[in-house]
């Protein structure tokens, strides 16, 4: 998508089926806007997305891929073509022969993209974007990695609020509120497993701890809905977590 923009602009809509990439096919989604990463994407680039709902206008684009895939096939082929660096280099050269042999003037001639504007970042646009809260520690779990917000004024300003991470191709990490950004350090969650004369940093502290709380109640939770405690110790259980409760 990222090389069609720059090559030929913003189309004014996308005819697609209903494929998942496109649209949210669940009935009941949890959580989300209802846009997919695709679908927002293209939202930010002012780009619609129309499905088709007839099995015709699927099959059009089908048979046309088993056309592609037949010929190019037999062309790699004749060519003596069989490594995937040889096969990439030829596509240019099989599209344009294609296209030529095959292409058919439209009825009306008139471009409808338009052009990429200043404003339209594409590393932005396409990256991978998901929305999280900030605990009161400043902390927030992405991937099994725990994100540690600099103590500064705009961080202590979105404590229990939601934000962005953005994620580049690239596995680059940037954490967002709105426009701005905030400056943040990852911290593994595996070495929140904290053992006997296990060594934390003082700035630290107070994420792991909270970190360990957590999975202290998560089996709690997980003990009180075991047949094999007894009852007196459940009961021990449900005391414990009443008065450790803030």
């Amino acid at each position: 998508m990222r090389r069609y923009l720059l090559r030929h602009g913003k189309p004014v809509a996308f005819y697609s089926d209903k494929a998942g990439i496109f649209r949210v096919n669940a009935k009941q989604p949890q959580g989300g806007d209802g846009l997919t990463q695709f679908g927002r994407a293209m939202t930010e680039l002012n780009i619609d997305i129309i499905c088709a709902n007839t099995a015709a206008a699927k099959g059009r684009v089908e048979r046309a891929n088993l056309t592609l895939q037949d010929r190019l096939v037999k062309e790699l082929r004749l060519r003596g073509i069989n490594t995937i660096a040889q096969a990439n280099a030829f596509l240019p050269h099989f599209m344009q022969d294609f296209n030529q042999r095959f292409g058919r003037p439209p009825r009306n001639s008139y471009d409808a993209h338009r052009p990429l504007s200043s404003t339209d970042d594409l590393d932005d646009v396409f990256s991978w974007q998901e929305s999280r809260r900030v605990s009161k520690n400043l902390t927030l779990n992405y991937k099994c990695v725990m994100y540690l917000l600099d103590p500064t004024d705009a961080a202590r300003e979105v404590r229990g609020k939601r934000v962005m991470v953005y994620e580049t191709d690239g596995g680059q990490i940037s954490i967002r509120d709105g426009v701005r950004q905030l400056a943040a350090k990852p911290f593994p969650r595996e070495q929140a497993r904290i053992t006997q004369a296990a060594i934390v940093e003082n700035k630290l502290l107070g994420a792991v701890l909270s970190d360990i709380r957590e999975k202290q109640l998560l089996r709690d939770k997980q003990a009180l809905g075991s047949n094999k405690v007894t009852l007196r110790e459940k009961e021990r259980i449900r005391h414990a977590i009443t008065s450790t409760s803030p």
